[in-house]
C-alpha cells in the first residue's frame, strides 16, 4: 500500500509541475466530485471556477441533478462559483435558473443543465479575466445549504410501499445509473407455479385515474398502454417501459403480451415469508 500512495503522489506532483508549466490563468472543473488541493488551486491566476448544476448551496455534492429529480422540486438550476477548499462552497459568480418537467429523467436534465453552464461560463469569461467576477461572486449562506450525496447502486430498488410520487422522481432520478428495479411474481393461472422475474423500471408516470380498482392490494394491472401498479397510500404507478435481465428495452404492452394467461403480482414481504423461507 504503501508504494501505491507513493506512486500517486508522484504523479500529482508530475501533474501539477506540467499545469505550472502551462501557466493557465483559469482553471474549469465540471461534474468532479473531489475537492481539490490548495496546490492545483493556487496556480491559476484567475482561480479555478466549477460549473455545478444545481442553484447552490442547495444540492453540494456528487449527485446534484438526481437528488433534486428524486426530491421532487420543481425548479433547479446551474451555478458559476469560484472553487475553495471545501466541497461546493465558493462565491457564487452566477446562476440560471431552470423549470423541471414532471416526465424529463437524469441524463437529459444534466445535459440541459451543463448546456446552459457552458453558455453562463462564456458570458461571464470577462468579468473572470478582468477580476471583477471575485469583487461581485456572492457568498453562500452555509445555514441553508443541502447535500447531494452519491449514490449507491442497492437504492436502485422500489418499494411500493411507497407513494407513486416518490417512486416516480426515483425512477426519473436514477435513469441511466444505477436504475431503479422490481421484483415482479408471474403466477401461472393453470399450474398454480409461481416465477420471481426482476424488472428494471425505465419510464413511469402517476397514474391519474381516480375509478383504477384491484382484486388484491398487490396485483399489477394492465391499462393500455402502461402496467399498473398499486403503491401506499392509495395511489398507483403507471410503467410505461421495462427490461429485463440481459435483453433490450420493451414497452409495458410487449411485456404483458408475453405473459398472456398469467397474473403479475408485486414481490411483497409477506409473499416472501410465506413462499421464500
Amino acid at each position: 500500500m504503501k508504494r501505491v500512495h507513493f506512486y500517486l503522489l508522484f504523479v500529482q506532483d508530475v501533474f501539477l509541475s506540467n499545469l505550472r508549466d502551462l501557466q493557465p490563468e483559469l482553471c474549469i472543473t465540471a461534474a468532479y466530485g473531489n475537492i481539490l488541493p490548495s496546490k492545483f488551486l493556487n496556480i491559476p491566476t484567475s482561480g479555478t471556477v466549477n460549473i455545478h448544476p444545481s442553484l447552490l448551496p442547495l444540492y453540494r455534492g456528487a449527485a446534484p441533478v438526481q437528488r433534486a429529480l428524486q426530491d421532487g422540486v420543481k425548479e433547479t438550476g446551474v451555478s458559476l462559483a469560484f472553487t475553495v477548499r471545501a466541497l461546493d462552497a465558493g462565491p457564487v459568480i452566477a446562476c440560471e435558473r431552470m423549470e423541471i418537467e414532471d416526465q424529463i429523467k437524469a441524463p437529459e436534465l444534466l445535459d440541459l443543465l451543463f448546456y446552459e453552464g457552458s453558455k453562463l461560463l462564456i458570458r461571464e469569461l470577462p468579468s473572470i479575466f478582468d477580476g471583477s467576477a471575485k469583487v461581485k461572486a456572492q457568498p453562500q449562506d452555509d445555514s441553508k445549504a443541502t447535500l447531494a450525496p452519491k449514490i449507491a447502486s442497492e437504492e436502485s430498488w422500489l418499494s411500493f410501499d411507497e407513494e407513486a410520487p416518490v417512486l416516480h422522481n426515483k425512477v426519473r432520478a436514477f435513469a441511466g445509473w444505477p436504475g431503479t428495479r422490481a421484483k415482479v411474481v408471474i403466477v401461472d393461472n393453470k399450474s398454480g407455479q409461481d416465477k420471481i422475474t426482476e424488472l428494471k423500471i425505465i419510464t413511469t408516470k402517476v397514474c391519474s385515474r381516480s375509478n383504477i380498482q384491484v382484486n388484491q392490494a398487490d396485483e399489477i394491472t394492465f391499462i393500455k398502454p402502461a402496467l399498473v401498479f398499486p403503491c401506499g397510500g392509495g395511489t398507483a404507478l403507471e410503467v410505461l417501459e421495462i427490461q429485463l435481465p440481459g435483453k433490450k428495452v420493451m414497452s409495458a404492452a410487449a411485456f404483458w403480451n408475453g405473459v398472456r394467461g398469467q397474473k403479475l403480482k408485486i414481490l411483497s414481504a409477506a409473499y416472501e415469508n410465506d413462499h421464500l423461507h
